[in-house]
């Protein structure tokens, strides 16, 4: 499997660990290559959208011819999984004149809605499709205030959605990379089969 993880700016290190475990616990190898440049994206199995800052990581996308092949990676029904900025990034709506999303997700964001880098914070977050809880690590984290019909909420804190999937694409208001857990990759990257820890 080759897992591209979108290196214009954001958690490169961790989501490539993180995917690397996930696809170890199916025994399946992983070559995980940073995307900076156009041509890279085609020839990826998977997708990461870390964190990052949205306004950045919209822009240089764009500007590096990206963003295209982002949404034709998803078009044929490849998996992506997008985190706290990456979210911003491919929602419907960033709600930001500064950033361009991609659409990829049907849900409205607003951006650092959780507060501010001295509100971070971690809690236990009940998740479909895992067992036990996720150890969450929000950090400037945005909110989904608004959520499409075809799209699936894995997870709530406080009744507002911070997990979803619309259809291929995962797409998190926390940082999964940041745990040793990788189940949110795998929930992700391997959703036919059983979740692994």
């Amino acid at each position: 499997m080759q897992a591209g993880v979108i290196a214009v700016q954001g958690d490169v290190a961790e989501h490539a660990a993180a995917v690397e475990h996930a696809a170890a616990a199916h025994g399946e190898p992983a070559e995980v290559v940073e995307v900076r440049d156009a041509g890279i994206v085609p020839d990826c199995d998977v997708l990461l959208m870390p964190g990052g800052e949205s306004t950045t990581i919209s822009r240089l996308i764009r500007q590096e011819g990206i963003d295209e092949e982002i949404r034709e990676h998803v078009a044929s029904g490849k998996p992506v999984l997008a985190t706290c900025a990456g979210l911003i990034v491919c929602s419907r709506d960033a709600k930001d004149d500064r950033v361009d999303p991609l659409g990829l997700v049907d849900v409205s964001v607003d951006r650092n809605a959780f507060g501010r880098q001295k509100d971070s914070f971690e809690a236990k977050v009940p998740v479909t499709g895992l067992d036990d809880p996720f150890h969450a690590v929000f950090i400037r984290a945005p909110l989904i205030d608004e959520v499409g019909a075809g799209v699936e909420v894995l997870a709530t804190v406080d009744d507002r959605p911070v997990a979803v999937r619309d259809g291929p694409v995962v797409a998190t208001a926390f940082h999964p990379e940041l745990t040793d857990d990788p189940r949110i990759h795998d929930l992700a990257f391997f959703p036919e089969r059983e979740v692994v820890a």
